[in-house]
């Protein structure tokens, strides 16, 4: 198989319009957000019952510059943009191969811009350690902290550029990429900068996320009060100039156990909102610390890891998503995976109690160094007894609206970005079975083929 990553993929493409036909399926997410039992539901095109993928009614995709334009039957759809004026012969073919057609994945937590490694921890975990024993040491996070303050802006775009290759070639159109390995103002700064700048790059779409309070720096950690200090520079320097900057559309806060707690983590959201930050949290990773109740009270986009959310953390996400501002769980299987945890998020009571799913990479130098998308979709279904289709809704329309981007990304609508994946398997449940495989064909990107592995 030759792999052909098109750098950009906004330009040097002939034809203005593209016709994805010959797929088996087309699962196009229509309808927006899932929970409960639509969780699994992936509004799928089939194309046996119309006769086959070569036949006149079999599903196909039109999309036309960056928007896609129609889907469903090849004949209403060939309807559809004569209905708009638009030629047809300007519509290129483009073969899924009785292949399955997804919407582009999204992945809304990431970790992207780092210095250095940490493969160094796996061994200390495997002798017993903990996270957050190897945190106290100087290790885990304020290792990379320092890796990354040391890094300038080149190299840390450099090292952007090679993990946003990795996960386009894994079927992945767009992340969110917090901060949180410089813990000073000047360092969160550079790395929001350098996140905005690859996501005006492009093919990806990169939503930078402020994570200052990730962890108390060294500096602030001899201090008796380091941990309360660290949180009033949060408040009153590094809040002020990220949002000077302009760059940031997130503010993010670890509310852990040792780490910062509810209280803490309000006071930096409501002051980031202020600002015209959306929040989201990690939440309830390691032990329950009221992240839920307060993600669910803050009305944050989403409350992501939920290792152990309380019983009533739980009920307070179940509150929320019946109200008008739901919150999305976001759930890291790669995670506890890679950290050999004893725990896992409880996504059956999460999706039994009505919430939102969304699963994420985590992508990090410690506890989840994979930029594959796939692969956590294979995880989810392991280890979190998540079905196939329940993950691949978490990856594409939940995990949008996880991202604020439902009415944009995450489905395949007539409006939507023209996002989407050709697999080379004939159905979905194949990308989970198939963990490790490359199974990504073809990837278009706002209209424009960006990864061609046909």
């Amino acid at each position: 198989m030759t792999l052909r990553i098109i750098s950009g993929g906004r330009r040097g493409f002939e034809a203005e319009g593209l016709l994805v036909v010959g797929a088996a399926e087309i699962h196009t997410m229509a309808g927006g957000l899932r929970r409960g039992p639509a969780q699994g539901d992936t509004a799928v095109l089939d194309a046996a019952s119309a006769g086959g993928p070569g036949s006149p009614d079999a599903p196909v995709v039109a999309t036309w510059q960056s928007r896609i334009v129609a889907v469903g039957s090849r004949r209403a759809v060939e309807r559809a943009i004569a209905g708009e004026g638009l030629p047809l012969e300007r519509f290129a073919p483009l073969d899924a191969d009785g292949g399955t057609v997804t919407p582009g994945l999204v992945d809304p937590h990431t970790h992207l811009l780092f210095g250095g490694s940490r493969e160094g921890e796996l061994l200390l975990r495997q002798r017993g350690a903990g996270y957050l024993e190897i945190l106290a040491s100087g290790g885990g996070i304020l290792s990379t902290v320092a890796a990354t303050r040391a890094a300038d802006e080149e190299a840390l775009a450099a090292h952007g550029r090679a993990w946003l290759g990795e996960m386009l070639a894994h079927g992945t159109t767009t992340i969110e990429a917090k901060s949180g390995y410089g813990l000073d103002l000047a360092s969160e700064l550079r790395l929001l900068e350098v996140a905005h700048q690859l996501g005006r790059e492009g093919p990806i779409d990169v939503l930078p996320t402020y994570l200052g309070a990730h962890a108390v720096p060294a500096e602030f950690r001899v201090r008796p009060d380091g941990t309360e200090a660290y949180v009033r520079n949060v408040l009153e320097e590094q809040l002020p100039g990220v949002a000077a900057q302009g760059r940031a559309r997130f503010c993010d806060v670890f509310c852990e156990e040792g780490v910062f707690t509810a209280g803490q983590s309000r006071r930096i959201l409501e002051a980031a909102a202020a600002y015209g930050m959306a929040p989201r949290l990690h939440a309830d990773e390691l032990a329950p610390s009221g992240g839920a109740e307060l993600a669910a009270e803050i009305h944050a986009a989403s409350a992501d890891h939920l290792g152990n959310p309380s019983e009533e953390g739980i009920a307070a996400l179940a509150d929320a998503a019946r109200s008008d501002h739901p919150v999305v769980a976001t759930l890291l299987p790669a995670t506890t995976w890679f950290l050999m945890a004893d725990h896992v998020a409880p996504a059956r009571k999460l999706i039994e109690a009505g919430v939102p799913v969304a699963l994420g990479t985590d992508f990090n130098p410690g506890t989840s160094p994979t930029p594959s998308m796939p692969l956590v979709l294979t995880l989810a279904c392991l280890t979190l007894k998540m079905t196939p289709s329940e993950t691949l809704t978490a990856a594409t329309v939940n995990a949008a609206h996880a991202l604020g981007l439902g009415d944009q990304a995450g489905s395949l609508e007539p409006g939507r970005q023209a996002d989407l994946v050709i697999w080379r398997v004939p159905n979905a449940a194949q990308i989970p079975y198939w963990p490790g495989a490359d199974l990504v064909r073809t990837v278009v990107k706002r209209g424009r083929i960006v990864v061609d592995a046909s």
